[in-house]
């Protein structure tokens, strides 16, 4: 197993897209150890190494994860890898951060959950938005009864991406659909707000190769709670948040699932309090510093978004695909 060798993690990059260069954007933002980057073409990691100043580039996923030079693993290769990834590198010895959604299904994330129990290591879901700065102080709120008995969550998260059938987000062979692209953040964040649901109902519609790219869910909850949410990859919509309970409500600003900002207003429509995210790019940073000291308190699993949690939600994501009549070639 790798030895950090000091307070600050030496972090490797799994694969070279798109999410991967926002994610090491925000960590160079931060000042983050970014040592190593692997991709499956050589001159892929050599490019992306020479953009963010990274020390070594690898030619392939294998050497990336037998280098000794780093610490912790962030994953980023289409959905379908996730799962293999993860256990190839906890194998290796490395901490992962595992892009969202954390797997394909929810059979695959318990096998890297219990593949990081037996190895000792942090396995934890890149579910960035639970660690920026505004979902911390709503937690605080909530913790504090700001807001009375919360009575109800709605969230959205749309988008107009692409028609192309060859696209990721429509081949399913990919993993592709507004769920576990886009629908993953609002149902995480119900479940950040209200924990598991008792009940959940889904509704979609399929495009033209059988991905879903419109899906609605509406949720209840123990305590007579209930939470709505909407996801498309084939629309623009206000990218809004709510919790609304007996005393007051929180709204948060759009794009809700970015480093943005919120108000709490009482029942009498007046503002309480008003609360808006320092200027630190993106955002995802926050999610490398909070595994960063996960670490270094010698603690290997998240309170933010605990892996018992991310199963659930991944389990939760195959009812609902179910529901809606969306299957994956992988599953036969």
């Amino acid at each position: 197993m790798t030895t950090v060798s000091s307070s600050r993690l030496r972090w490797g990059i799994l694969a070279t897209g798109g999410i991967a260069h926002m994610f090491t954007s925000d960590l160079r933002t931060a000042g983050l150890d970014v040592r190593a980057v692997g991709s499956r073409s050589s001159e892929s990691a050599q490019r992306f190494a020479a953009q963010f100043d990274i020390p070594h580039a690898h030619g392939d996923y294998a050497s990336l994860l037998a280098d000794d030079d780093i610490d912790i693993v962030y994953i980023a290769t289409p959905h379908p890898a996730h799962a293999e990834n993860a256990l190839e590198a906890l194998a290796a010895g490395k901490h992962v951060l595992v892009e969202k959604p954390f797997t394909l299904t929810g059979e695959e994330a318990e096998r890297v959950r219990v593949a990081a129990e037996e190895a000792g290591l942090l396995a934890m879901e890149a579910m960035w938005t639970r660690y920026l700065p505004h979902m911390m102080r709503i937690q605080e709120l909530l913790a504090a009864g700001a807001l009375g008995e919360v009575r109800a969550v709605t969230a959205d998260h749309t988008q107009f991406i692409s028609t192309d059938p060859t696209h990721r987000l429509n081949a399913l062979e990919l993993g592709g659909g507004a769920l576990l692209d886009l629908g993953i953040y609002p149902l995480s964040f119900a479940w950040d707000v209200l924990g598991a649901p008792v009940s959940l109902t889904a509704n979609a519609r399929l495009g033209e190769t059988g991905a879903d790219i419109d899906v609605a869910t509406l949720a209840s909850y123990a305590n007579g709670a209930l939470a709505t949410t909407v996801s498309s990859s084939r629309g623009v919509g206000p990218n809004r948040a709510a919790i609304i309970g007996s005393d007051a409500r929180i709204e948060i600003d759009p794009t809700w699932y970015n480093a943005t900002g919120f108000t709490l207003t009482d029942r009498s429509s007046d503002v309480v309090e008003t609360f808006r995210c320092p200027d630190a790019g993106r955002g995802m940073q926050y999610q490398a510093l909070a595994a960063e000291q996960i670490i270094a308190d010698g603690r290997r699993d998240s309170d933010r978004l605990p892996i018992a949690e991310t199963v659930a939600i991944m389990r939760q994501l195959d009812d609902i695909r179910a529901q809606i009549g969306v299957r994956y070639p992988s599953e036969g």
